[in-house]
Formats: structure tokens, C-alpha cells, sequence
């Protein structure tokens, strides 16, 4: 939605049938709409290397943003200081802080190319790999977690949102080399 507003009060009504633990506006403000103990219904249908019930481990947390323009700094500043709290209270490691278009490719899209990850792994908040190894793309995705059934299209399209938004064409050695370096150190089965 293009109202931070609009979002939150609609993520608040039972007919939409979609909750969020958190909302953060442009303007850096953050309500908290359901416990963090509590099952939102954030993530829909998705799974993440093991799990098949996301919404059940998770807690979710929803960016105002259209996905077409950047995050506002103030939102940004608000999401740091957010996560790092759910992750010291929750003892969630870097590896497991993941968006929805990881757990649910080709049905979700957000947080969007224009979401700055890397900004968040060098605070500690999330994980940024190095294009360094080798091997088959959809079987170290697995094994890093992208579990849902999807053809490699939807699946290479999630995964470069994540890792490499500006890239496009045909899987390449590039995305076989980040792929084998977070499957290599970051196995789901291993967190």
C-alpha cells in the first residue's frame, strides 16, 4: 500500500485476513500490532529449509514501501534498532532473518530489490556471502534453505532479489558461486 496508515489499519481487520507482529513507516514510527509471542499472519503460505508453517516461528514485520522507490533512512534507522531487539530477545541468528520473497518465491516479492540487506548483514542484523564456490544452484538453495517447490525461474528470481538485484539473464557462475558459499555456511539444517 502506498500509506503506511492504511497498511496498519488493514493489517488490524479481521477480513483481511493478514496480520503483522510490526509495521514501520517512511517516517521511522513502528507499531507493534500483535505480540511477538503470538501467530501473526504475516507470511502466508511459505516455507523456509525444515519449516512449512512460517507464520507459526516467526515474527514478521512489515516496510511501508510501494517496492519501486528506496527505503526511507528514518525507516531504515527504525528497522536496525527493531530487529537487533527481536534478535536479542528471541536469540535469532543472522542466517534466520530472511523476507518473505525468501520464504514464499514467485507468490511474495517483498522486501524488493530496492531493500538494502547488505546494510543490515554489516550491522549483524542478516547475512551477505561472497561468490566463492561451486555446485548445483537448486541443491545448495535447498540446502540453504529455499525449500518451496518452484520451478528455477521463481526460484532464481527470490533468490537475486536478495543477492543480487541489479543481475538478470539466465543463471550464471555468479549465482552458482554465491549460492554454494551460503549453502556452505549457512545450512539451514546447521542453525
Amino acid at each position: 500500500m502506498d500509506c503506511a496508515e492504511k497498511a496498519r489499519d488493514w493489517l488490524c481487520q479481521e477480513e483481511a485476513q493478514v496480520s503483522a507482529h510490526y509495521v514501520i513507516a517512511p517516517d521511522g514510527t513502528v507499531w507493534q500490532l500483535v505480540n511477538e509471542a503470538d501467530r501473526a499472519w504475516h507470511a502466508g503460505a511459505g516455507v523456509w529449509g525444515p519449516v512449512t508453517d512460517v507464520n507459526s516461528r516467526s515474527i514478521g514485520i512489515e516496510i511501508s514501501n510501494t517496492g519501486s522507490t528506496p527505503f526511507a533512512a528514518k525507516q531504515m534507522d527504525a528497522l536496525d534498532d527493531l530487529v537487533a531487539g527481536i534478535m536479542e530477545r528471541n536469540a535469532i541468528p543472522p542466517e534466520r532473518v530472511i523476507g518473505h520473497s525468501d520464504m514464499a518465491p514467485g507468490r511474495k516479492i517483498d522486501p524488493g530489490a530496492r531493500f538494502d540487506w547488505l546494510r543490515l548483514a554489516r550491522q549483524g542484523l542478516a547475512i551477505w556471502p561472497e561468490a566463492k564456490g561451486s555446485g548445483d544452484f537448486t541443491e545448495n538453495a535447498r540446502r540453504f534453505g529455499y525449500t518451496a517447490d518452484v520451478p528455477l525461474d521463481t526460484l532464481l528470481h527470490s533468490f537475486r532479489l536478495r543477492f543480487r538485484p541489479n543481475a538478470s539473464g539466465p543463471l550464471d557462475d555468479t549465482d552458482r558461486a554465491i549460492m554454494a558459499n551460503l549453502a556452505n555456511r549457512w545450512p539451514v539444517a546447521a542453525s
